[in-house]
Order: structure tokens, then C-alpha cells, then sequence
């Protein structure tokens, strides 16, 4: 049961990546771009943030090392963006951006249509 939910919340939360991704590449991006890049910027921002956490720590102040890993992971996350959507890495840093707008709008609706929210992992 755990697998099908977390298949559908993958689903979900790749349309507004898929709608981001249409608008900057002019509809070059497809919904499996978008499914690619949403599970490996998540793979690769979690691996990120946390070994540069566990690394960075042993030289310098944990919350220094935590902020240094954080910024590393939203690089290494807007490289895979625009490595799944074959673009450059403005275009990958727009489709990041504008998925979030994105994502926080279907948030919204869902939450107004059926008084269900997508889980809250954004920072805001």
C-alpha cells in the first residue's frame, strides 16, 4: 500500500514539473522528463544534503556545513533538471523555480476542491 501511494504522490507531484518544463523548453519537455527529473532531483538533492552535511561537519560548524550542503544540493537539483529536460542550466533553474509556483497553486486547489494537501517537504 505504501508503494502505491508513494507511485501516485510521484505522479502528482511531477505535473507541475511536467508544466514547467513544457513552458521553458517550449514544449520540448515530455511527462517522462518530468517524472525522470522528479525522482532524480529528489535522489540526488537528499544525497547531497545529507553526506555534504556529514562531511562538511567534521571541518567545519554544523550549521555552516548544513547551509554550504543545502546551496550544493539546489545546484546538484537544478543540474538534473536540466540534464532530464536537455537544456541549459538557466532553463533547468526556471523549470525548478516555476515548478514550485506551480506546485504550491495545485497545492491550493486541491486543498480548496477536496481538502487534501500534498505533503509539505517545500521550505516555505
Amino acid at each position: 500500500m505504501l508503494a502505491v501511494a508513494l507511485v501516485i504522490l510521484w505522479i502528482v507531484v511531477s505535473i507541475p514539473v511536467y508544466v514547467a518544463g513544457k513552458l521553458v523548453t517550449a514544449g520540448r519537455g515530455g511527462f517522462e522528463d518530468a517524472m525522470a527529473a522528479t525522482l532524480g532531483g529528489a535522489i540526488v538533492y537528499v544525497l547531497i544534503l545529507w553526506g555534504g552535511t556529514f562531511f562538511l561537519s567534521t571541518i567545519m560548524a554544523s550549521s555552516t556545513a548544513l547551509a554550504l550542503s543545502f546551496v550544493l544540493a539546489l545546484i546538484a537539483w537544478v543540474a538534473v533538471y536540466a540534464a532530464a529536460f536537455n537544456t541549459s542550466w538557466l532553463r533547468g533553474a526556471a523549470i525548478a523555480i516555476l515548478s514550485w509556483a506551480v506546485l504550491v497553486v495545485l497545492d491550493f486547489l486541491l486543498i480548496n476542491a477536496f481538502g487534501v494537501s500534498i505533503p509539505k517537504f517545500y521550505p516555505f
